[in-house]
């Protein structure tokens, strides 16, 4: 299978359904403190809770770079199997806790786990696509993140038909038996493997941990992509966690319309956003070197506006209209942030370059989030939704001006 054509899209397929998984697991959680306060009293409290959602950000923050560091140095089908196994594990089991202490040990587990997961998943469709179909290959797998965190919704529902321990178990055991099947069908690139084990042999000697790590962090390319990525994160990560609110008191409408309002605006659009933007970047980048540069631009440049549209707008069509605007703009963005990567960071080291990523994206999302509280308890969110739109504009013009791209595809 894995020397057909079609191989490279069996990978997209086969991780997509990773990828719903991995968001589906992490975020069903956030939908059942009613059902589980019942049993877990310490619950009932928002502080606990927040303690709760909090300790997976922190440590799934800070081993995304371990990770990205592992993935360059091992099997990544071997790190996708096994991640996917454990946090499908963790999750099973915390429809057994029956106390505070073990679901929260149990969220830390799963920070560990799912950290694992996106920088093998993303430099192996990577290495399986390139040129034509890179960008629109890791767009494809963007949207299973948008469609896990839908469905992880529906783990209320589950509570409330069944029991959240139902939820759980189910939820659980379904990411254990897929990651039976991705053990059969999911294979490493051939030419990853021979390059592997020709290095050793050139060089004599293999790059230390710590050495891949160095290699990256003396790119200064590296340190404008780090800015570009961790800048719209900021409004990434407000619209997920403050939209609703956002709408709510912009509309003046319940929390209970707000929520899916918002949550379906972002991601219907964002699902639209990452096809526009890898169909898009993947024919320009045939054209002119910087296509992918470009492609990000404009998505990012579509955020701009929608930031302050979302802050200062109060009429239905102003604010849902800029929920889909910056929904487009961000999953273009958001397909091109590997291929850009692959672009000024060889094959060896993009799983360390997407790790640290990946915790920049996570940590300005955990300070951006808390910054928002407060402002929100001052009356200000919409204020501070569109204060963002500036971070975003610095960003991209040293995206513009920096990002010179020679090859797509750096060695």
């Amino acid at each position: 299978m894995k020397n057909s054509k079609s191989y490279p899209w069996i990978v997209v397929a086969l991780l997509w359904v990773v990828a719903l998984l991995n968001y589906m697991d992490r975020q069903m959680l956030s939908t059942m403190q009613e059902a589980m306060k019942v049993d877990i009293v310490e619950l009932g409290k928002a502080e606990a809770f927040g303690a709760l959602m909090a300790v997976f950000l922190w440590i799934y923050g800070f081993m995304s770079p371990v990770a990205g560091m592992v993935a360059d140095r091992v099997s990544r089908k071997w790190l996708v199997v096994g991640s996917l196994f454990v946090w499908s594990a963790v999750t099973c089991m915390m429809g057994y806790a029956d106390s505070f202490q073990e679901l929260y040990w149990l969220r830390a587990f799963m920070g560990i786990s799912e950290a694992l997961y996106i920088p093998s998943a993303l430099s192996l469709i990577a290495d399986w696509h390139q040129d034509k179909s890179r960008s629109l290959a890791i767009g494809i797998h963007m949207t299973g993140l948008y469609v896990g965190q839908a469905i992880g919704g529906f783990g209320a529902t589950v509570a409330a038909a069944f029991s959240w321990h139902t939820a759980f178990h189910w939820f659980g055991i379904i990411g254990i038996i897929y990651s039976f099947v991705l053990l059969l069908f999911l294979h490493e690139n051939p030419e990853r493997i021979k390059i592997a084990k020709l290095q050793p042999a050139v060089n004599g000697k293999k790059t230390s941990l710590l050495g891949g790590l160095s290699v990256v962090l003396s790119n200064w390319a590296f340190w404008v992509i780090l800015f570009y990525f961790a800048a719209p994160s900021l409004p990434g990560w407000a619209t997920k966690n403050w939209l609703p609110t956002l709408f709510a008191e912009s509309l003046n409408i319940p929390m209970a319309e707000a929520g899916p309002i918002s949550t379906i605006t972002i991601a219907v659009s964002s699902f639209v956003g990452v096809l526009v933007g890898g169909v898009m970047s993947d024919r320009w980048v045939q054209k002119n070197i910087r296509g992918r540069v470009y492609t990000g631009a404009i998505g990012l440049g579509m955020t701009v506006p929608s930031l302050l549209l979302l802050g200062m707008g109060h009429s239905f069509v102003s604010v849902v209209g800029a929920g889909l605007l910056f929904g487009v703009g961000y999953g273009i963005f958001d397909a091109n942030n590997m291929p850009i990567l692959c672009q000024f960071v060889s094959a060896k080291h993009r799983g360390t370059a997407y790790g640290i990523m990946n915790m920049t994206g996570v940590f300005a999302g955990a300070a951006v989030t808390h910054l928002l509280g407060r402002w929100t308890d001052g009356g200000n969110l919409g204020m501070g939704f569109a204060m963002l739109s500036g971070v975003v504009l610095v960003a991209l013009a040293l995206q513009l001006y920096f990002l010179r791209p020679k090859t797509d595809n750096l060695e």
